[in-house]
């Protein structure tokens, strides 16, 4: 159905509430079929004017240290609040089928069956890091859509904080005590892009050693160079399970936007985010048209077959591959 219709109709359909459409532009954005770019740009061409006003937030962790459970207890907290909240929980993929292998949307039921939240499981794609490789244009449209709030949930696989941390506003790390997360934490590469850590579990047994961790925690960030000279990031507990401590993660999160928004900072992140991820995009793209150039690709074998047989070193490889293309691109090139 969505195939027949112009990019006007998508977005005012949107616009008025409709999820199934939204659900599938979001697989129209999503898509790496060509016949698919089109009516995907003409999509976000639409919507750019609209977004800005949603608190883009990423969280992250290690498997099993509760993102969904929290996400859950966050979501309805907001929700009971009068937010409407959209969730990007990004996936592994599977190397066979190129799907989801942890299906989140399972896990947050509650979240699932209310109006007011929109949660959209997303294949990373075998992207680097556990990110979709659209992620961003799917908070694009789900900001469009009139989501206060979205989340982008990923897998804690290390470079997937680096990479999320990129996407959001403000990124919250979640660990867990007892089992070795508080040393992996003080990791000076994963602090530095962390405006909150939770460490999350603090009930039963477990509360005083998820204490001890926050100790730790806020005595390494406070001697980290802070993320932005605006903010000095924080570690909080809590117990998703129980629903404690929620609203606190939240109030910090309110005090994150009203100190970035007062003073212009967080619209000079978000700029400098779009250039960088705009940047990338080119060179990603510039990168295929190289590789599916047909002359380029039979010149790149013929070189590549030297190097198996021994008779060409691989930097005199690459010297001699960048400079085909960089004499063909220059021939080509209108006068």
């Amino acid at each position: 159905m969505i195939n027949t219709m112009s990019a006007d109709d998508i977005v005012e359909e949107i616009l008025k509430g409709n999820r199934a459409i939204l659900a599938k532009a979001m697989t129209v954005i999503e898509s790496t079929h060509t016949k698919h770019h089109k009516l995907a740009g003409e999509i976000l061409d639409k919507i750019m004017p609209l977004i800005g006003k949603a608190k883009r937030i990423g969280i992250s962790g290690a498997p099993g240290a509760g993102k969904s459970t929290l996400l859950e207890a966050l979501g309805m907290y907001l929700i009971s609040k009068g937010l409407k909240v959209a969730v990007i929980a990004i996936d592994p993929s599977s190397r066979i089928s190129g799907g989801s292998i942890l299906a989140d949307k399972t896990r947050m039921t509650t979240l699932l069956g209310d109006y007011n939240a929109f949660i959209r499981p997303v294949p990373s794609g075998g992207h680097l890091g556990g990110t979709s490789r659209r992620t961003r244009e799917l908070i694009f449209l789900l900001d469009a859509a009139g989501f206060d709030v979205i989340f982008v949930e990923t897998v804690g696989v290390g470079q997937s904080e680096i990479e999320v941390a990129d996407l959001v506003d403000f990124f919250c790390l979640l660990q867990l005590s007892g089992a070795g997360d508080e040393l992996q934490g003080i990791k000076k590469g994963i602090m530095e892009v962390a405006d909150l850590i939770i460490i999350n579990k603090c009930d039963g047994d477990n509360k005083i050693m998820a204490e001890i961790t926050q100790n730790m925690l806020k005595n390494a960030l406070y001697i980290l160079k802070p993320k932005h000279s605006e903010w000095q990031a924080q570690a909080l507990t809590c117990s998703a399970k129980d629903n404690i401590g929620i609203q606190n993660i939240w109030d910090v999160v309110d005090m994150f936007y009203a100190t970035m928004e007062s003073n212009g900072k967080l619209a000079a992140i978000r700029k400098e985010q779009d250039i960088g991820w705009f940047k990338q995009q080119i060179e990603e793209n510039v990168i295929n048209m190289i590789y599916n150039t047909q002359d380029i690709k039979e010149f790149y074998s013929r070189t590549r077959a030297r190097v198996e047989s021994n008779t060409l070193s691989p930097r005199h490889a690459v010297e001699t591959v960048s400079q085909y293309i960089a004499q063909k691109l220059t021939s080509e090139v209108p006068k």
